[in-house]
């Protein structure tokens, strides 16, 4: 559609101006994009419009002539998800060039109506793919964020304490599922290498309930331990997460259980071979001691 191609190029400066004023201010948001910015973006996409109509026509947008404007709005639609701007900001950007479009349309082609007609219907049509490329984008991007954030999430929810020397705590806060588990077990596996350690506490006190699954899940973790070297205890097991597991008929035989963290750190620090001593002579006494010497 040559009629299209030429219009955009003759009018790219009006179209720009007129594009960005007839724009609703959520898709301004100048808290988010500067003035600056946006008209930049304006100008590459109506020269990458202009070119694509030229090259590929205004029909289909998937072909190579519209590689260039297909790259820009991918990385325009990235930007802005990552700006926070919503879905629908993202396509009434594109949608709103329509208005200006039509106005110069209509001023060029007004005497032939069979040709006005035509090259408003491609223009719709054309404006309305660039739209729904837009969003996709933009949701394939957000989509990416949310997985890395997930990701991120459940990193920081796993972290491994090292309470002593040779000995390493693993809270567990929420619900263990595959992927959660294959987080703690990388976790806790490098850990124990990168300390030496000889003991790693499973603390599932935040785990709300114990079901089939996630004791298959805690199994797992625990015998990548054991292989590596590492021998766990279960700590944080309530009367009630008790008797779900012999009502289940969960076989814990082979791993030792404890109903508090203190109580699996006590037994952590005597297989190791210590101890924790309780000295004679607090503070208080110690104080008083000083005192009567500096008075004698």
């Amino acid at each position: 559609m040559d009629n299209l191609a030429e219009i955009i190029s003759q009018n790219e400066t009006r179209l720009r101006s007129e594009w960005i004023r007839t724009m609703s201010s959520a898709v301004e948001r100048a808290d988010l994009i500067s003035k600056a910015e946006l008209d930049e973006q304006c100008a590459s996409i109506l020269q990458a419009i202009a070119e694509g109509v030229k090259a590929g026509g205004a029909g289909s947008i998937s072909g190579a002539g519209w590689t260039t404007a297909r790259e820009l709005l991918s990385s325009i639609s990235a930007s802005r998800a990552r700006q926070g701007f919503s879905p629908s900001d993202v396509a009434t950007f594109v949608l709103s060039l329509k208005q200006p479009l039509f106005i110069v349309i209509r001023e060029n082609l007004g005497r032939e109506q069979d040709r006005l007609f035509e090259t408003i219907w491609s223009a719709t049509k054309l404006l309305d793919s660039l739209a729904l490329f837009t969003t996709d984008a933009y949701i394939a991007t957000r989509e990416e964020l949310i997985v890395r954030q997930q990701q991120e999430l459940l990193e920081l929810s796993t972290p491994v304490v090292k309470l002593w020397d040779g000995i390493l705590a693993l809270p567990i806060i929420g619900t263990l599922d595959s992927a959660r588990t294959q987080v703690v077990m990388e976790s806790l596996l490098q850990t124990v290498v990168a300390t030496n350690s000889k003991f790693a506490i499973i603390d599932i006190t935040g785990v709300p309930t114990v079901d089939t699954l996630v004791a298959q899940h805690l199994l797992k973790t625990i015998t990548a331990a054991r292989l590596m070297g590492a021998e766990c205890i279960i700590s944080g097991v309530r009367p009630q997460i008790a008797q779900t597991i012999v009502h289940l008929g969960i076989n814990l035989e082979d791993v030792v259980t404890k109903a508090k963290l203190a109580d699996a750190f006590a037994l952590a620090l005597q297989r190791s071979g210590r101890a924790v001593v309780r000295t004679t002579a607090g503070p208080t006494s110690a104080l008083a001691g000083l005192l009567k010497k500096q008075e004698d």
